[in-house]
This record gives structure tokens, sequence and C-alpha cells, in this order.
């Protein structure tokens, strides 16, 4: 199919320079499950003409509801199988797989982005991403979904970042998988990020960016945040940042990480004492309990702490 035939009821909005402009962007899409999924299909759909796709799950059949490209992938990582649907979508856009986590060992990525969009269910990827993004000077388009709740914005080049909005973590640590998501919802924001993505690489006016958009439900509000300041607060480290000095408490339970993120982690954070300019890290699966236990040890210690959010299993 000619590129004139198939963009040409977007280039009669994007014009002749817009459409240049998305030939020769690269977006790196963090995420490959109900947010990500409307994401990349609209973005491969505008000829977008590089994506990197990162993710580590593989597909399972509870996916499929609200991540309907999937069905002939059940087993297979996702960010393969989804590069495989695109490129019978779009033969002429590159998606580059990448089967793993994002964390601050491969957060590097985002440098070479003209936006990043964060697609994934997991608070240290979504801080991580916001730090490596502002400290880039990198769009992020961020956003996240619980049952039929959620909200999509525009955050780091040029806006603040994340931590400006949401400087502490929620009260649950609540995701898809244990509190349930409507396709729907997920869908309708995945396409609002992909919305948001190519208003930055038009650079269109009024920029996104420094933009929230919240649904409650089909409720819609929306604000902007321009000029909320940044916050300092708790960073995520990757394993390959472990130092022999650190004190390591892992706060994961022997029956969720029989082996412990490091040989010498402790199990008893109640106890912990760092020692004078040691470096505490804080693991756990998600990041939401060690984020809740350096709260604990700063209002006592005014030294390093980092956190790790380690998964499943050691």
């Amino acid at each position: 199919m000619a590129d004139g035939v198939r963009y040409a009821r977007q280039a009669m909005v994007t014009g002749v320079e817009g459409e240049v402009r998305l030939r020769a962007a690269h977006v790196l899409i963090v995420g490959a499950g109900g947010l990500g999924v409307p994401a990349l299909q609209y973005l491969v759909g505008a000829g977008v003409g590089r994506i990197t796709l990162i993710d580590p799950d593989v597909v399972e059949e509870t996916n499929l509801h609200r991540q309907p490209i999937y069905g002939r992938h059940i087993g297979a990582p996702k960010a393969q199988a989804a590069a495989a649907e695109m490129a019978i979508l779009n033969p002429s856009v590159v998606v580059e797989s990448v089967v793993a986590s994002l964390d601050p060992s491969n957060a590097g990525l985002v440098a070479g982005a003209d936006v990043v969009l964060d697609c994934a269910d997991s608070f240290a990827a979504s801080y991580t991403l916001s730090d490596a993004c502002l400290a880039a000077g990198v769009p992020l388009i961020s956003a996240s979904v619980l049952e039929m709740a959620g909200y999509v914005g525009g955050f780091c080049g040029g806006a603040p970042s994340l931590r400006a909005v949401f400087p502490d973590l929620p009260d649950s640590g609540a995701t898809c998988a244990t509190a349930g998501v409507l396709g729907p919802m997920v869908g309708l924001l995945g396409a609002a990020q992909a919305q948001m993505a190519l208003a930055v690489l038009l650079g269109l006016d009024p920029s996104p960016m420094g933009q929230m958009l919240r649904f409650d439900g089909l409720r819609p509000s929306s604000f902007r945040f321009d000029t909320a300041p940044e916050a300092t607060g708790h960073r995520f480290i990757a394993r390959t940042d472990l130092r022999d000095t650190d004190l390591i408490v892992e706060l994961r339970g022997e029956d969720e990480a029989p082996v412990p993120v490091a040989p010498a982690a402790l199990r008893q954070p109640a106890t912990v004492t760092p020692g004078p300019g040691q470096r505490t890290v804080f693991a756990c699966r998600s990041g939401l309990r060690a984020w809740r236990a350096a709260d604990a040890l700063a209002a006592r210690w005014s030294g390093d702490i980092v956190l790790l959010a380690a998964g499943e299993s050691a």
C-alpha cells in the first residue's frame, strides 16, 4: 500500500511537514499490556518511524480481554508477539522488541527517544522512567488504570516530573492482576497516550506536556500542573547497582522469595541500624513496601536510602 494512500486522511491534519516528522521519530514504549497495545497500534498506524517496545512478560489468556492482538500468541513474550503483529499492520514501521523489565540498568534507553510512553503496571518503572526522562529532557507520557478509573499525563521534557505530581506512592499496591480492570478503560487511556505522543512529535499547540486527564468511569476531568514544584524522593536502583558495603534489607518473606536479593541481606527491617556513611537498600517485589520502610528509616536517620523492586523471586 502506497504511503500516500495509507496516510491520506491523517495527512489532511498533519500536513507534509508533520508526516516527515512522524517518519523520522523514535518512540520508546515501556509495557506491552493493556495500555501499551492500543498506544502501539495507533502509533504504528500513524507511521511513526521507529518504536522500541520493552516488556518482560509472556502472553496469558487472562490478558486477552484488554490485549486483543495476542490471541495467536499465548505463552510467547509480549514484546516479540506485538512486534510480529505490528509488522503485519504497517511493514514500514520498525518495531524493536526488548524482552526485559525497565529498571535503572536499562533506563538509558530514554536518551535515544523523542518521546517515551509509560505503559508499565509498575510503580518502580514509572518513577525510574520519570527520573531518567527528567534528566535527559525527554517528554514522558505516563498513564495508569485500575478497575474503571485512571489518568494520563505529560511529564518531563520541560514539564514537571511524575514525582512533582505524585510525590508519594498510593496507600494500596493494587495492580490489574490484584484489583482487576475493564478492557475499554485501558484502551481509552492507551489511545490517549498515543494521541498525546503524536501531539508532542508534531509540536501541536497547546502542548500536552503539563496536562493531566483523569477518568472515573466515564466521568472525565483535567487540569494543568505546569508550575508544580519538583519533589525529592526515594530513588530506585537495579540489582547490578548493589554494593558490597550496602546494608541490604529483604522485605519479601521466605515464602515469597526463599533466596534473598543478596546473600548478606537482612530480613528484620525493624532492627535496621546503618553504619556511618553506609547506604541502605530496601528490597521488595514492587517497591511499595520498600518505599514505606525507607520513609520510616528516613524519619530517624539522614543517610543514603535507595529502593530495589526485586519482583516475585530472587
